[in-house]
């Protein structure tokens, strides 16, 4: 799966991600350090990968904002509970595919994850059954 990982997303997440095989960017690798919470999102959306957060304002500017994203999965992690929260993020990406995962607003907490569908979302030319 594709993913640009914000800069709130800890180092430990991002290698088990690419560990893991997975396409992973950061915001910082693409200059986007200081960039808006929209700006982000938006770059996630064009490049036609997951967001990957730890950042609870995504929730609103997908749901009430109506941004368009590529799908969004935010991490509700303190560092004590980090493996739990791998665990849970491997189980996510087992059992959900990439089309599901990229019309869907994820949160990933130790044991546990919720998935949101977006309903508005309308993905970038080139994804999947695009």
């Amino acid at each position: 799966m594709k993913f640009l990982a914000d800069q709130d997303v800890w180092q430990a997440t991002i290698d088990l991600l690419i560990s893991s095989g997975h396409d992973l960017v950061t915001a910082k690798e693409l200059g986007m350090s200081k960039s808006s919470d929209e700006d982000v999102l938006s770059q996630a959306y064009r490049d036609k990968r997951i967001l990957i957060t730890r950042d609870k304002d995504f929730g609103h500017l997908v749901f009430a904002g109506n941004t368009p994203c590529s799908g969004v999965i935010l991490l509700r992690v303190r560092p004590i509970e980090l493996g739990e929260v791998h665990h849970e993020l491997l189980r996510v990406l087992q059992e959900h595919d990439e089309l599901e995962l990229q019309r869907s607003f994820t949160i990933v907490e130790p044991g546990r994850h919720r998935i949101r569908t977006i309903t508005y979302v309308s993905l970038p030319k080139g994804s999947p059954n695009t």
